[in-house]
């Protein structure tokens, strides 16, 4: 087959790596493997360079900008349209939101034999304004209409889907996002190099956090948690991996509360060297405020790490309360502080949730898994 996948743009994120992983499995398998997307800006990094040397035809569309823009806009769809039917690909795979929409409808325009869609995360969400919540899900119904398939990472993904008017439960099928596992496993030796690092002692519990330093990700609610948990515990440490555009407001906000020199930020980190920062995490502290599936969070359990994150989107299916760690009402901050006491108080519980994390994960979340579905998917598709 001839699958062509279009992404918005290709910066470090779930998404992106969830795409490429994607690409690199179907070409491996025989098929030919088109990745188009928009140009690639930001403080968040840039997968480019791994798209360029994946072995598949990879092309940037300098129309397709992240911001909405309704010239722009109509220009990307048309130089789809036209990229599109040059290729005659037998699938187009959309993802993101915007190169969802354009990219579905320019594939419907372009009269390619089958669509597909997947929703990493909601485009309209808790985190928006009504009037725009109100317009992508009108936008997302009319794409759906052109779509034969939408693949959602989490189950939550297809009950709000539902009931957003989307479309019929029958076009929405679950497929995990996939990770490489093998770059998630924990060792002794990973451990104690990553707490060198920071300067953190045995003794010291440490709590992570990796996300772009952006206000969706929960900063916002993080940084009271931390200030609490730190006046009650002092063993806790903390390591925050990422960057982004709030950096220099949230350093200044923990400045301002006593705690930057509690707290270390990595920068921005090669999605290769992220294992490498969560072996020395004790615990894992995941605060978003919108998700698809939390890869960061399967990432830690896969490293033996639990997690204590909000009941948003995708995550109650991975963060299991009492299994693999402590799930917390959104908003909830002093019901997460209590949390992140009550593992840093008790290391043999923190090892028992993060042994049965890892145990849970391994198998469900392998990227080869996902790439098997997909391609399963593909077939069917084209036999119907």
């Amino acid at each position: 087959m001839h699958i062509c996948h279009i992404i918005t743009r290709l910066i470090i994120g779930g998404a992106q790596e969830n795409t490429l992983l994607t690409c690199e499995g179907l070409r491996a398998r025989g098929h030919r493997v088109t990745l188009i997307a928009g140009p690639t800006t930001g403080p968040e990094g840039s997968l480019v360079a791994r798209a360029r040397a994946g072995g598949y035809a990879y092309l940037e569309l300098p129309e397709l900008i992240r911001a909405v823009n309704p010239w722009m806009d109509l220009r990307a769809q048309r130089q789809l349209t036209m990229e599109l039917r040059r290729l005659g690909p037998d699938i187009v795979h959309t993802h993101s939101s915007k190169a969802g929409i354009i990219g579905r409808l320019a594939a419907r325009d372009a009269r390619v034999r089958r669509i597909v869609h997947t929703i990493h995360g909601m485009s309209f969400n808790r985190t928006q304004p009504w009037p725009v919540q109100r317009a992508y899900a009108w936008l997302e119904r009319r794409a759906a209409r052109h779509t034969h398939r939408i693949v959602t990472v989490a189950d939550a993904m297809i009950e709000q889907t539902v009931a957003a008017g989307v479309c019929s439960r029958e076009k929405l099928e679950t497929i995990y996002s996939g990770m490489e596992v093998e770059r998630f496993t924990p060792a002794a030796e990973r451990r104690a190099a990553a707490r060198a690092r920071w300067g953190v002692t045995d003794d010291d519990v440490v709590v992570g956090t990796v996300a772009r330093l952006f206000r969706k990700k929960g900063y916002e609610q993080l940084i009271p948690i931390m200030d609490a948990a730190a006046g009650r515990e002092p063993r806790l440490r903390f390591v925050w991996v990422g960057d982004g555009a709030q950096r220099t407001e949230y350093e200044q906000e923990l400045g301002r509360r006593g705690l930057r020199s509690r707290v270390t930020l990595t920068g921005l980190v090669p999605p290769e060297r992220v294992g490498d920062e969560m072996a020395g995490f004790d615990i894992l502290a995941h605060t978003s405020q919108w998700e698809g599936l939390p890869r960061t969070v399967v990432q830690a359990l896969l490293m033996q790490v639990p997690a204590v994150a909000f009941d948003i989107d995708g995550t109650p299916e991975v963060v299991l309360e009492g299994r693999t760690g402590r799930i917390v009402r959104l908003g909830d901050e002093a019901r997460f502080v209590e949390a992140l006491c009550e593992l840093a108080a008790d290391r043999t519980l923190r090892e028992r949730l993060g042994q049965a994390g890892r145990a849970a994960c391994v198998e469900r979340f392998d990227w080869r898994r996902m790439v098997d579905q997909l391609e399963a998917l593909y077939e069917r598709l084209i036999a119907e």
